[in-house]
């Protein structure tokens, strides 16, 4: 019996029945190779028998842009080599073998770990053989198949250009061809109807047409319906939707910039049918539609010099032609900055500059398509981790500046940047809206937390304006119902404009700012106050100030040097000076210091006394405390005062003989002055 083997791919089992192993010659359908063997002088006819493979196939299929989590399963490998004792093993080679497709070596199962795209790659060549585990050594041949992958509609039609421009002459008869348009679709155009398109026109009714099959455009109107004197230029926009324009094909489209060139089919006529004359600027104008001449004649002869009133025009946008009144731009104007200009022109007799005449001049700019339409807001979109495909998650409209006649209209698609593997779809709802719908089941938040999804906006007139918005879609949780639970902090940060790495460059500046105020309050607590000297040499070194003053040459009481030694007995025994101390306060002197006689200081109290009698009663001393310094020595002195100043005698009546009784200090003294010799050397 025939031996075989089942295969399931993507659901389907498909059965494979291999050849059996049989003698060639009752199979073979064309002649028989044979050939003849010389064995012991005899002539025998030996069959050529064709060695059989106990498995075969060719080819697997497999579904593109699968979203399960799990290994999408191919297929099954079987050898009739294998008997079930687990001896036979199976390896696979080729095109992403072991990456892309793996097989279990036990079972043959075949298997693709991740999703794949057949616009990238269509196909993959592989190889499987059947080895024996213990030896290593191959059972059958190798064997060559294909991994198809089947296609699915994910790829909207391109046309080849985003703008077309063609031109008809003006009043041409129904059917006239003006141009062909051509779109492209990157699904498989022998599988279904995913690359199959069909042409329509969305705007340019009635006066043109497309054939649904090769895009040809043709005029659909009359002559007297296509007047370029009329109308000059035409928008068309055109779409091609792939399924065969079936629904739930997807969309392309593109816009076809039609203009009617001119025909000599107008004569020259005059602006007015009458005129009336009176005194004064009576004007004739002939009119030509297409060599568009002017040319004014003053009838009753007399000359004007036409000017404008500069302040009705500060800026000097408007000037005007002072011999013929014809008014001009010096400058663009911008509706959209200011829609209306009123100006005054100024017309002087040439002769008699006197003799004025004043108008008022309404000015108003008429819009020209010159601004792109945008996004009408920043739009917090999100899609829940569990969406089903086809799942309606925005809606978007946009805003233009411009004031069209006809009010607006705007297209939606997504940008081709946007198109390629594209997780979600953009469908014009033909209200100036649009919705953002999904493309894919399942959103994995922790894989990708934001999907940017770029957006072309084009309005519908002439010349087309076009911009890219750009639509933040974040991935969140959601409960049964849709409603948002939770999203990721990155998604949600992105969409504040603020980054990861922005929020912590943050937070690290002010934590820097903390840390320099607390150092600073630190640092200002720990400051010590300076001494009042610094000393280079040796820190030690201190200048302790006492305000006492001595009492002469016998004062010994006046001041303690034990002070010195004891800066905190100064402390103790410092007395206030702006009352009068009592006796209490003062120490009894020490037992071994000689007690001076308060009379022998009497006279320093009288030297100050008086002194300070005569500074008090002094109108030139300042009004306020001061400090007046006296040197007074003391009258105690058994020398008396060594000055010339204070003596009245001369230095003849001098008696010096009493230095040689003061010892060898003053020997000098007593030899300069004394008037015998000393008789010290004895």
């Amino acid at each position: 019996m025939a031996s075989g083997f089942i295969l399931h791919e993507c659901g389907t089992p498909i059965i494979w029945i291999s050849e059996p192993r049989v003698n060639a010659v009752a199979l073979s359908r064309g002649p028989v190779r044979r050939k003849t063997k010389e064995i012991e002088g005899r002539q025998d006819k030996e069959l050529l028998r064709r060695s059989k493979r106990g498995w075969m196939w060719r080819q697997f299929f497999l579904q593109e842009e699968y979203t399960g989590t799990d290994h999408q399963y191919i297929g099954k490998l079987h050898s009739d080599m294998d008997r079930g004792d687990g001896t036979v093993m199976y390896v696979l080679t080729g095109e992403g073998a072991g990456t892309i497709f793996v097989i279990d070596v036990n079972s043959g199962d075949l298997h693709a770990t991740r999703s794949l795209d057949r616009e990238e790659k269509p196909f993959y060549v592989l190889r499987a053989q059947a080895v024996d585990k213990k030896t290593g050594l191959p059972l059958e041949p190798e064997t060559e198949f294909i991994v198809k992958l089947h296609d699915i509609n994910d790829n909207e039609p391109k046309f080849d250009k985003e703008v077309y421009t063609a031109s008809v002459p003006e009043r041409s008869h129904i059917g006239t061809y003006v141009t062909q348009v051509t779109a492209q679709d990157a699904d498989d155009e022998m599988f279904g109807y995913s690359a199959k398109l069909a042409y329509s026109i969305s705007q340019g009714h009635p006066y043109f047409s497309v054939e649904p099959n090769t895009g040809i455009i043709r005029t659909a109107l009359g002559p007297s319906d296509m007047d370029r004197e009329q109308r000059e230029h035409y928008q068309v926009v055109i779409e091609a939707k792939d399924m065969a324009g079936q629904k739930g094909g997807l969309t392309g489209s593109t816009t076809v910039n039609i203009s009617l060139t001119d025909v000599n089919d107008n004569p020259p006529r005059f602006t007015q049918s009458k005129h009336a004359f009176k005194k004064g600027k009576l004007e004739i104008a002939s009119y030509d539609p297409f060599k568009r001449p002017n040319f004014i004649q003053n009838l009753n002869g007399l000359n004007y010099r036409y000017s404008i009133d500069r302040h009705t025009d500060v800026d000097r946008i408007f000037d005007v032609y002072a011999g013929n009144g014809s008014i001009f731009l010096q400058r663009p104007l911008d509706r959209e900055e200011l829609a209306w200009h009123n100006i005054s022109v100024i017309a002087t007799e040439f002769n008699n500059p006197e003799q004025t005449s004043r108008v008022p001049v309404y000015i108003r700019v008429l819009d020209v398509n010159d601004n792109p339409p945008m996004l009408a807001s920043f739009y917090e979109t999100f899609v829940c981790e569990n969406a089903k495909a086809g799942q309606k998650i925005q809606t978007i409209s946009a805003v233009d500046a411009d004031d069209p006649v006809g009010g607006h209209r705007f297209l939606f698609s997504l940008a081709p940047e946007s198109s390629v593997r594209a997780n979600f779809s953009v469908r014009d709802n033909g209200d100036n809206t649009a919705g953002i719908f999904t493309r894919r089941t399942g959103f994995g938040r922790m894989h990708k937390s934001t999907h940017l999804v770029s957006v072309v906006i084009s309005d519908g007139h002439y010349p087309m304006q076009t911009s890219t918005g750009t639509l933040t879609i974040r991935v969140c949780t959601c409960d049964r119902n849709g409603n948002m639970e939770m999203c990721n902090a990155e998604a949600l940060t992105s969409s504040a404009g603020l980054s990861t790495g922005a929020l912590v460059a943050i937070l690290l500046c002010i934590l820097i700012l903390l840390l320099i105020v607390v150092l600073f309050a630190a640092l200002k607590r720990q400051k010590k106050k300076e001494p009042l000297i610094i000393s280079k040499e040796d820190v030690r070194d201190n200048v302790v100030s006492y305000n006492d003053e001595g009492g002469g040459e016998e004062d010994t009481q006046a001041f303690d040097i034990g002070a010195l030694r004891h800066p905190e007995v100064m402390e103790e025994s410092k007395l206030r000076r702006d009352i009068l101390p009592s006796e209490s306060l003062y120490p009894p002197p020490p037992l071994h210091r000689t007690m001076v006689p308060s009379r022998e200081n009497a006279d320093v109290r009288d030297f100050i006394n008086q002194h300070v009698q005569e500074n008090d009663g002094n109108p030139t001393a300042p009004p306020y405390d001061s400090l007046a310094t006296y040197a007074y020595e003391g009258n105690g002195s058994v020398a008396e005062s060594l000055s010339s100043l204070g003596s009245m005698s001369s230095e003849g009546d001098q008696d010096y003989n009493y230095l040689s009784e003061w010892g060898p200090r003053f020997r000098k003294l007593a030899d300069m002055y004394g008037g015998e010799d000393s008789d010290w050397d004895s």
